[in-house]
């Protein structure tokens, strides 16, 4: 059973984070000619191209992608109570399916911009894929550097973005519960 989990948890996570990734890049107007971008691109369009013609989108919004996401997740749960991992009633499953979106989706957005931070300091500055995490993180520095300018240098803007993520995180924890840590 171990391996089914892990097999199972590992392919719809990780459809789920290029999934997810597509919808930040859409929202973040990234490059989509960067390397990073066309392989996402090229991973949802078989699944997303029959969907949107269906659900269209809403505010520039991909809502078939989001919609895809939901159902990668709950079908992840779907395996796992199919192979008797995980009991839950099935009504709940879509709810912790969503859940677990956004769980991932925050777990996302952290290790980008760790990923960004080190690499800000070792980099030349010339790399498509510093500059396609320059456009995701962006979006979100930006407003919190105009509150917090640079001091002596030191831009403190990816540690309040760490911490009003970890503050999201516990509150999140706190309203849900013991399931939001177990996602």
């Amino acid at each position: 059973m171990n391996t089914a989990y892990f097999l199972i948890n590992t392919i719809c996570n990780l459809y789920l984070m290029i999934v997810l990734m597509r919808i930040w890049l859409q929202l973040a107007r990234a490059d989509f000619y960067n390397p990073v971008s066309q392989f996402v691109v090229k991973a949802t369009n078989p699944v997303l191209k029959p969907l949107r013609r269906v659900i269209p989108g809403f505010f520039g919004i991909d809502m078939a992608a989001v919609l895809l996401a939901i159902l990668v997740a709950t079908l992840k749960l779907v395996l796992f109570k199919a192979l008797h991992i995980m009991d839950a009633s099935w009504g709940t499953m879509l709810l912790v399916g969503a859940l677990s979106v956004l769980k991932t989706a925050g777990t996302m957005l952290f290790w980008v911009m760790i990923v960004r931070a080190l690499l800000s300091w070792v980099s030349q500055g010339n790399n498509p894929i510093e500059y396609l995490l320059f456009q995701l993180t962006e979006p979100l520095l930006a407003p919190i550097r105009r509150i917090i300018p640079a001091m002596g240098g030191l831009d403190l803007s990816m540690l309040v973005a760490f911490i009003i993520l970890q503050v999201l995180n516990f509150l999140m924890g706190d309203l849900i519960g013991p399931l939001w840590w177990q996602l």
